[in-house]
Parts: structure tokens; sequence; C-alpha cells
């Protein structure tokens, strides 16, 4: 299993250098962030061996338990999850990147509970670019009135965009998708100031990294690739 993990990262690595080549870009500017939902922690530390320094959880408590029995200062966290207020007590103290913020009060949440700490957590605002109710995040119009918000926060630097495309489409439909949440990225750039330092785009997973990287993405959140399939209860 151990050199499979790294086996799976070297792979995943060249599936992201060969669409940049394709795309024209440097591999450089795409940032891979590993997936470890429901991994334990013997898998991150695997990867972690191997030179993979970004992680990613979706549920807070499971974010909490593994950044409390992970002691390495050096992982940089993400939680990618859906956002709920109650929850984010839960990581503000290590968290560095919450990815999936779309309503003010999530962002008055992190301020409040950051109060006094000199903690600074970077995010991203999920825009819901799949038009499925059952996906979290906002209309590509909310975007700019989120970023006005949060220029005047002291704890938060909102650094670019999320989206995750329409499961098991065709690859027409993904890339119009993804094209959607780079042209928000774009029409947005505008309100850089202060808190807001636009910079990234996350979108793309194991199923569709190639078109992500294609239409933009520079960062790429995948973990069936590299950890195989979720263990669930």
């Amino acid at each position: 299993m151990h050199s499979q993990i790294a086996k799976n990262l070297n792979k995943v690595q060249d599936r992201i250098r060969k669409a940049s080549e394709k795309a024209g870009r440097d591999s450089s500017e795409i940032l891979l962030v590993a997936i470890s939902k429901t991994k334990p922690n013997s898998a991150i530390l695997e990867a972690f061996d191997k030179g993979q320094v970004h992680f990613g959880e979706n549920r807070a408590r499971e974010l909490q338990r593994k950044m409390e029995e992970i002691e390495s200062e050096e992982i940089i966290w993400h939680f990618v999850g859906p956002m709920q207020t109650n929850k984010i007590k839960y990581m503000v103290d290590r968290v560095n990147w919450i990815q999936s913020v779309y309503k003010k009060k999530y962002f008055d949440e992190i301020e409040k509970r950051l109060d006094g700490t000199g903690r600074v957590i970077n995010t991203l605002i999920q825009v819901n670019i799949s038009k499925e109710e059952q996906k979290q995040g906002c209309t590509p119009e909310m975007v700019p009135s989120l970023l006005k918000h949060a220029q005047s926060l002291d704890h938060v630097c909102v650094r670019g965009v999320m989206g995750m495309a329409t499961y098991e489409a065709s690859p027409d439909e993904i890339r119009n998708e993804f094209r959607l949440l780079k042209k928000t990225f774009d029409e947005n750039l505008h309100l850089n100031k202060n808190s807001v330092q636009m910079e990234h785009i996350s979108m793309g997973m194991t199923n569709d990294l190639e078109i992500a990287i294609e239409e933009g993405s520079t960062m790429v959140r995948v973990g069936t690739a590299i950890f195989g399939e979720r263990n669930y209860d």
C-alpha cells in the first residue's frame, strides 16, 4: 500500500504535467490538494513523505482530529466540505484554507472566531457552477458583493474561487461549467483590494482535472486517484 500511494502521486503529477503542456501552461502554476477524507493518518503521512504538502478534508470534525493528531507544521490543511456556521469553530485554530465559503455569515463567523489571534485564513468563494440543488455555493452574480464584504476583514483573505462540475456530465458540459468559473474569476479581479487577493481557481478532480487545467484551473483537488476509493462505514 505504501508504495502504491507514491506511484499514484507520480501518476497524478504526470497527468498535471501533460495537461499543462497541452494547454501551453507551466505545471508549476497548478497546486495539487490531496483530498484525504476517510483516509487514515498513515496514508496522509505516506503522501507527505513523498513531497505532498496540501491536504483537504470535507468534514470539520475529521479535519480537527487529523490536525490535532498529525502535528507537522509543514502540512497545509484545506477544508473543502459543506459549510455550516457551527462547524467553523472546529477548524479555525489550525486550518490554512477554507475553500467553500459562499455567504457573508461564514466570513463573519471566521472573523469572530479569530479575533485577537493574529491568524489569517485563506478562503475561496464556492460558486455553484453546476446549478445542482444539492451542491452548495453562490451564483456568479453574488460574488462581487461577497468580495466587497471581505475587503474590510482582518482574519480572512479571499484568494479566489472554487467550483465543482456536474457529476458524470459530458466533457463538453464540464468544460462549459469550468469556463463559467474562470469567467467569474476574471470579471472580479478589479475587486482585488486589502483582504481580497484573487489568484486561484480551484476546479478539477480525479475525473476531470485535464479539462480543468485546460480551462485555467490553478488548484486541483484529487482524492481517489491518490488514495484509492473512499472508506465509508
